[in-house]
């Protein structure tokens, strides 16, 4: 469907984007998850159209688009700040680009009450201004408005970062929800992993300018191909060197050359260990009660480690109690430095 070949962007002697290659599939939630400055809007912005690579090609169902104005490439945007109309109403905000298009009125009328009535938009809504609408609201206007045009495309660029939390978590599973109800290939940036992991079919990790990583949400968590990828998404523990030598002592197959990490999920407090696990005694020093889980941060004697328990009700465990914390070696993520990561199984 979409596919970046070697780009490369320039702005001055600065490059932003390294030989960047990605491959979209149709129907498609591909999202582009990165720190501040990675390059993820930048790729976004040269799909749209806003920026041209130095080399490289945008190609669209075949067709070489790198060089083919904003407004002829066929893809709906929706902006972080939405980039709506606040005097106009709601209306003629989504009508906005149909009569660009010089598109009948009956025609226009029929598309925008459709449109509208897919987000979520009541025809009461429809005749007030922008500016009276909440936040969520004018999010579905400018997913209405980025649709109403029928694009082959969507891109959305931090759609959810101006939202309260809560409401972000709601919109979330309604864009999600939307965007499998039109099945339209949809381009997502963010920098909010959690959104990433819950929104996408498949993840780019961006860093630098580089691609680092593109896979499933489990792939990337669970096999996170490089150190940074492993750091960026979610939380998870960097084994000590201590902590190491106690697990190759037992026999564990642990390189104490390599960087190690494991995810505070896979590691269990107080639980039997099964052959090929190693138990390490413990102290619980701190404990953050989430309600469905239990953080744990417990000291092991050459470092702290954080283990996440579901909650039961039943075992809690207490500041100062002494505990087991069960390891699996196979769920360490071993990186050397530089180079890719050897995941085990």
């Amino acid at each position: 469907m979409i596919k970046l070949n070697d780009i490369v962007v320039k702005f001055g002697d600065f490059t932003a984007l390294h030989n960047i290659n990605v491959h979209v599939k149709e129907g498609e939630f591909f999202t582009f998850l990165g720190p501040s400055g990675c390059g993820k809007t930048t790729t976004l912005r040269t799909i749209t159209g806003f920026i041209e690579p130095v080399s490289g090609s945008v190609v669209v169902k075949d067709r070489d688009i790198t060089h083919v104005p904003i407004e002829d490439r066929n893809i709906g945007i929706v902006f972080q700040s939405y980039a709506l109309f606040p005097t106009m109403t709601v209306y003629d905000n989504i009508a906005f680009g149909l009569k660009i298009k010089k598109m009948k009125k009956a025609e226009i009328d029929r598309k925008v009450r459709e449109i509208a009535q897919k987000v979520d938009l009541s025809d009461e809504q429809l005749k007030k201004a922008v500016s009276q609408l909440s936040g969520g609201q004018q999010q579905r206007v400018a997913i209405a408005r980025a649709l109403v045009t029928g694009p082959a495309i969507i891109c959305m660029d931090e759609p959810l970062s101006n939202l309260d939390a809560k409401l972000r978590v709601q919109l979330r599973n309604e864009l999600k929800k939307m965007q499998k109800d039109f099945g339209i290939t949809t381009i997502y940036v963010t920098h909010d992993q959690e959104e990433a992991l819950t929104l996408s079919d498949r993840i780019a990790v961006f860093n630098k300018g580089y691609i680092e990583q593109i896979g499933t949400p489990n792939e990337v968590y669970n096999h996170s191909k490089t150190e940074f990828v492993c750091n960026f998404i979610g939380d998870i523990n960097r084994l000590e060197d201590e902590v190491v030598e106690k697990l190759v002592a037992t026999g564990a197959a642990v390189d104490a050359m390599k960087h190690n990490y494991v995810r505070l999920e896979r590691l269990h407090v107080n639980v039997p260990p099964q052959p090929g696990q190693v138990a390490l005694r413990g102290k619980v020093t701190m404990r953050e009660y989430y309600g469905l889980y239990i953080k744990y941060y417990i000291d092991l004697g050459s470092q702290s480690i954080k283990v996440i328990e579901k909650n039961d009700g039943v075992r809690i465990y207490e500041e100062g109690q002494e505990v087991e914390v069960v390891i699996d070696p196979r769920d360490i993520m071993a990186y050397a430095p530089g180079e890719e990561a050897e995941v085990g199984a």
